[in-house]
This record gives structure tokens, sequence and C-alpha cells, in this order.
């Protein structure tokens, strides 16, 4: 089994886990899971995030508004997220935040504005992003360009160029377990360039359950399968993915 894993994206906040959360939460450190960051999507979820990372040794939490809900942001919201990044100190960054054209609504104009202040706050306050972004990757990267943020971009679904340029950033690239299904070709392409010391593993449970778990609730023990799978891409052994990848969360987390 594969030790030190760093499920640097999860959403152990969400109601899919209400029934066995604890229970499976604490079966992590004996899965080889040692640090989860629970990613946000609006305030609730920000503020339960927090409220994890306060429960769990082992959790870390980010705050921010997701774009499906970018009409959900005001100013209440806004000081609130500055209050936990600044007042809880492990509330580690700011996301998920980013683009999402899958569905007309909310508007690219409202989503645009949202995201971009949220880039700005993360400037002003020198903490990294987490960035979503699905069928908007025109938009995500001249925003990423502009401001040059620390960070991530999370479930990474990009070409192998777009790859290369998100790593000329300095950002990272987080993949979940759809690079261990059959059709994830441009996945896999996309980590054979992507550079070690910029590479992470994640799950966004409850969702993109691994193979051989494709269908059922993910959860981060099932990252074995992913790191096995990344590893292989990379030609070296799941454990030294694992540390490198644990190693790599840390840094841009700034977990010491």
């Amino acid at each position: 089994m594969t030790e030190n894993i760093f499920d640097s994206h999860a959403h152990y906040d969400d109601e899919a886990f209400d029934e066995d959360r604890e229970e499976l939460l604490r079966s992590m450190k004996k899965n080889g899971v040692s640090f989860i960051m629970n990613a946000a999507y609006d305030l609730k979820s920000s503020i339960a995030s927090a409220e994890l990372s306060q429960k769990y040794d082992f959790i870390y939490a980010a705050a921010g508004v997701h774009p499906e809900n970018a009409e959900s942001y005001n100013q209440q919201t806004e000081d609130e997220i500055i209050r936990l990044l600044k007042e809880n100190p492990k509330t580690k960054a700011l996301g998920e935040i980013g683009l999402d054209y899958h569905y007309p609504e909310p508007s690219r104009e409202i989503q645009i504005k949202v995201f971009e202040r949220q880039l700005q706050i993360a400037k002003e306050l020198d903490v990294p992003v987490i960035i979503h972004s699905r069928e908007a990757t025109e938009d995500t990267m001249e925003l990423l360009r502009k401001y040059h943020p620390q960070g991530v971009l999370h479930c990474f679904s990009g070409s192998a160029e777009t790859a290369k340029e998100v790593i000329k950033l300095d950002m990272y690239i987080g993949f979940t377990g759809v690079i261990t299904f059959k059709n994830a070709r441009k996945a896999v392409e996309s980590a054979e360039v992507i550079p070690l010391d910029k590479l992470l593993v994640e799950t966004d449970c409850p969702y993109m359950a691994p193979v051989p778990f494709r269908g059922k609730r993910c959860d981060s023990t099932m990252l074995q399968s992913t790191v096995s799978k990344l590893a292989e891409i990379k030609n070296i052994s799941p454990q030294e993915l694992s540390d490198i990848t644990n190693n790599n969360a840390k840094k841009i987390f700034k977990i010491f």
C-alpha cells in the first residue's frame, strides 16, 4: 500500500458523506492518506471546510465561491471569506474559484467578474488559489496570465499544450481518478509533459472515482489507484509519486 498521500482537493462537507463522515475520515491514515485539502464552493461550504479543519488535524481548508455559485457572491460573502483566510490558520487557499461554461447560467460576465475579484483578493492576501475551469480555457488562461496567482488548476482536463502554459505560469496541476479511465488519452498526454515538481493528486470526492471504483461515491482511500496510474505514466514507483506530490501540496498550500 502506498503511504503519505495528500488529497489536494476533496469535498467532505458534501451531503454524500453525511451518514458516515466521521468513520470514513478516521480511517484515512490506515489507508495511506496523510493530508486532505477540503475545497469550498460557496460561503456555507467555506465555513464548513474551516470547521472540518479544526476538527481533524490532517484536514486543511479552502474558502471561496465556485463559478456555478457566482450569483451568490456579495460583500458579506467576500468579507467572511477574507475573515476565514486571515483568522483560521488552517484555511490555506482561496477556492475553488474559476469559470464553468458548461451551462448557460450564471452568465459568463458574472462568472468572470467574481473570478477576477477573488483573484485580486488572493493577490492582496498572498494566498494560493484553487482553480476550476470547464469549457472555459481561453478566458481562464487570460485571467491567470493577467494576475499570475500562486496555486493549482484542479481536475485538469485540458490539452498538453495548455498544461505547458500553466506550468510556464509557475502553477501546479491536479489530476483526479479520470486519469485511470480508458478514454483518458488527453489526460495521460498532459500528465506526461508536466514536471513531477508541479504535479498534484486529488479525488474531487464525492465525484470522479477512479477505476475500479468508477460509478461509486469517491473518497480519498481510492487515491491508491490514481497514484499508481500516474506513477506508471511518470515511470517511477507509486510511493515516490506519493511523496513528491505530498511535498508539492505542502509547498503550494504553505503547510510547514
